[in-house]
């Protein structure tokens, strides 16, 4: 497979960066949404690398020892319109000690799956998503992620599979029956 022009889209000290949904629990797409000033990217990615997002970052933040603080964050929807630039393959995290701040990369799907390790000025390539965040900002977005995983459809109390509001076959009672 070749590359395509590779496209760079960094966002040093957003005016906002988040983790957001679109449509009901069941059916919702997750996206990560980042805005400085007119310019606003989203990229589209799985629940589940949300939730991986907001625990590595969560981890780091703690390993750093960034503390804990009680700011709500953002609450606000994602921004419309919502464009999916491109859907989330892998992602990266760093911390930059230097100016004490939270670098989050994605990046377009490579062939092996891996992230692909690229200087900026390579003009092919996946395409990337780099956010450059502070410490509690970088927080909030933890929270707010976490927030957002947890508020999908309750997990089943048998078998840990998500509950329509129509119930669902639940495989751990093994006997077919709606629950």
């Amino acid at each position: 497979m070749g590359w395509m022009t590779r496209r760079l889209f960094i966002f040093d000290g957003p005016d906002r960066f988040v983790a957001g949904t679109v449509g009901e629990p069941g059916d919702r797409a997750f996206f990560l949404q980042a805005r400085k000033g007119g310019a606003v990217i989203s990229v589209a990615l799985e629940k589940v690398q949300v939730a991986a997002l907001a625990q590595r970052l969560d981890d780091l933040l703690d390993a750093v020892e960034v503390p804990q603080h009680a700011d709500p964050g953002d609450e606000q929807p994602l921004e419309e319109p919502i464009v999916e630039l491109f859907r989330v393959g892998a992602m990266a995290l760093a911390w930059d000690a230097e100016t004490e701040a939270v670098v989050i990369e994605a990046q377009t799907p490579t062939e092996d799956g891996e992230y692909a390790e690229l200087p900026d000025e390579a003009d092919e390539g996946p395409d990337l998503l780099r956010v450059r965040i502070d410490a509690p900002t970088a927080r909030a977005f933890v929270r707010r992620a976490e927030a957002l995983v947890a508020s999908g459809r309750p997990a089943c109390p048998f078998c840990g599979e998500p509950l329509d509001p129509q119930g669902h076959f639940c495989a751990a009672r093994g006997n077919g029956q709606l629950n």
